[in-house]
């Protein structure tokens, strides 16, 4: 059977990585799995849980969704650990049913990147040409 890499473990597609937020003060900290998804720019979470960690809204973004509707949806900084590295980074404050997003904005800002083959998240290779 033919397979596109020699290591390659399945079909390529969407899965669940651990993030952790904590609030800009410190204080506080929340854990969640979040669905990995780089067509997504920002990383979301329900604006409940967002609120309980203190992250405050600083601006309305308009987005575009996924079935190609647009929405306004608050946005606000905290902090977010995964695999290890943290930076402070832009979160989208979610519709209480929606499901936590890890998106493209917190991977670079943590410089990882996906392995969609292995279902991971990895460091980034660094470029500078």
């Amino acid at each position: 059977m033919w397979l596109p890499f020699k290591d390659w473990e399945g079909p390529v597609g969407t899965f669940d990585w651990p993030i952790q937020f904590d609030s800009m003060d410190g204080e506080r900290s929340l854990q969640l799995d979040a669905l990995v998804d780089t067509g997504s720019s920002f990383t979301s979470a329900p604006a409940s849980l967002l609120g309980r960690l203190g992250v405050a809204p600083k601006t309305k973004v308009e987005m575009e969704l996924a079935d190609g509707r647009t929405a306004i949806y608050d946005m606000g900084e905290a902090r977010a650990t995964v695999c290890g590295r943290s930076a402070t980074t832009w979160v989208v404050f979610g519709d209480e049913d929606a499901r936590p997003l890890l998106g493209a904005h917190t991977l670079q800002a943590l410089l990882l990147t996906v392995d969609p083959w292995k279902h991971e998240v990895v460091p980034s290779p660094y470029f500078l040409r």
